[in-house]
């Protein structure tokens, strides 16, 4: 037995407007950040410098949202829009010299360039040109680990 949505085509317009809230919602997430401060290179010389309790106000917030939310999914079972059980596996904390290694490059990259990954669109989307750069970089490391990543140690 086909459904509707099996039997119709699929088009390149029916995807581009799928993603349509998607776009909006990153666009709000990339107002809210910048309005927030959050990308701001000051509010993060700040927190590494250990001048400001901001930045590590809004990461615990942050981090305490996302627990809350987690166990919320879980214990009401919540499903997708499209009706499938959202299944969150446990973690497997694994031990070595990668997470250290992987935590100082993140943490050097970020102090360097005065942003995280998450940001980086919305620093260039409010006229932080320079950021392009950092974009192409996190663009070309994140292209390599996918090329490397067989070849590496897990």
């Amino acid at each position: 037995m086909t459904t509707l949505a099996a039997s119709r085509p699929t088009t390149e317009s029916h995807r581009a407007r799928g993603l349509v809230p998607y776009f909006l919602l990153g666009t709000w997430f990339g107002v809210v950040l910048t309005k927030s401060q959050v990308v701001s290179w000051f509010r993060i010389q700040e927190m590494f410098r250990f001048q400001s309790f901001y930045m590590y106000g809004v990461l615990a917030s942050a981090v305490v949202v996302a627990g809350i939310s987690i166990r919320l999914i879980q214990r009401y079972h919540v499903k997708t829009l499209d009706g499938t059980d959202i299944v969150i596996p446990p973690k497997a904390l694994g031990r070595g010299i990668r997470y250290w290694l992987g935590g100082t490059i993140f943490g050097l990259g970020w102090a360097l360039t005065g942003a995280c990954p998450g940001p980086l669109f919305a620093l260039v989307g409010s006229g932080v040109t320079a950021m392009i750069v950092t974009v192409a970089a996190a663009l070309a490391g994140t292209w390599l680990y996918g090329y490397y990543r067989p070849r590496l140690p897990h």
